[in-house]
């Protein structure tokens, strides 16, 4: 997508709907929840941010269209944002993110919902899911990682193919070994020097101004993920709900990725969105949007 229509696409959404936010105790920690008003008839969406270090407002008003049909649901993870972190921020998990899905839901009163997960977002609601699987009727993932830790070259590749000089310097300098270490300034540098090779469209890139991330939280989670690795194929073939695995044509995460996924999940359909990298919401709206729409509103899924 062009500069130019990506604008005139969000121009003509008009303002997004407003965000209420709460205070939301769970597993002995106050998490900050954000929602747009219920619909009647319509099940709620959780909306899951990628990025480790972030918030919640990575995927907003980025998602805002989908608003129209459905209550969203969005959260900050814990350590992240306005939620308090855990009482030891150096064991934390992407296991405990997980985890957290589905006691903020018990939180909310919430019985059943449907739930999408961005990026990382994409693996910490698989995980939900999994843990979760009877109060999840269906589950999106937007260019999720892979079931392995098997891509992170990958990304490594794409920044020497896409990003900047000055990315590229970055990314000499952070070696595995750094990475694995959870200093928050390292994985700051880490996710600054990446963000414009998730961009298909180099237009957009220029457009868009990469997030500050600020956590320990964050930092000890991803710093443990690249120490250590990951396998959740188990899991991930354990997951009940029909899933749409949706994944940018172009995104510095292969497309492979989701094929593999794709596979893994009993009840998955695979949606490549063409001309996409890794934010497909921001990069091919219309395709986007529809995609999701006709997944979560259709009465029958096979």
């Amino acid at each position: 997508m062009s500069r130019a229509r990506f604008l005139d696409f969000r121009r003509s959404l008009g303002r997004p709907p407003r965000l209420t936010a709460q205070t939301v105790r769970a597993r002995g920690l106050a998490f900050a929840v954000y929602s747009t008003d219920p619909v009647p008839g319509a099940l709620p969406l959780l909306c899951i941010n990628g990025g480790l270090l972030f918030d919640h407002r990575l995927l907003w008003p980025a998602l805002s269209p989908l608003a129209t049909a459905r209550q969203l649901i969005l959260y900050d993870q814990r350590g992240r944002g306005a939620s308090d972190p855990s009482a030891d921020p150096a064991s934390a998990s992407i296991e405990d993110d997980a985890d957290d899905v589905g006691a903020i839901r018990r939180a909310l009163g919430i019985r059943r919902w449907d739930v999408l997960g961005h990026s990382w977002g994409g693996g910490i609601a698989m995980l939900a899911v999994a843990r979760d699987g009877a109060a999840t009727r269906r589950l999106v993932t937007v260019d999720a990682v892979g079931p392995t830790s098997a891509w992170f070259p990958a990304l490594r590749a794409a920044v020497a193919e896409r990003g900047t000089e000055a990315d590229r310097a970055v990314m000499t300098e952070l070696t595995d070994a750094a990475l694995s270490v959870p200093d928050v300034e390292v994985h700051a540098a880490h996710a600054a020097a990446v963000y414009r090779s998730w961009f298909g469209d180099p237009d957009l890139a220029d457009l868009m101004s990469p997030p500050r991330g600020t956590s320990v939280t964050g930092a000890t989670i991803a710093a443990r993920l690249r120490r250590d690795g990951y396998d959740w194929r188990s899991a991930i073939r354990a997951l009940s709900p029909p899933t749409l695995v949706l994944h940018g044509e172009q995104d510095a995460l292969p497309v492979s990725v989701a094929q593999e996924l794709g596979a893994l999940v009993p009840r998955a359909r695979l949606a490549v969105v063409s001309g996409a990298g890794h934010m497909p919401f921001w990069e091919a709206p219309e395709e986007f949007f529809a995609l999701v729409e006709s997944f979560l509103s259709a009465s029958v899924i096979a």
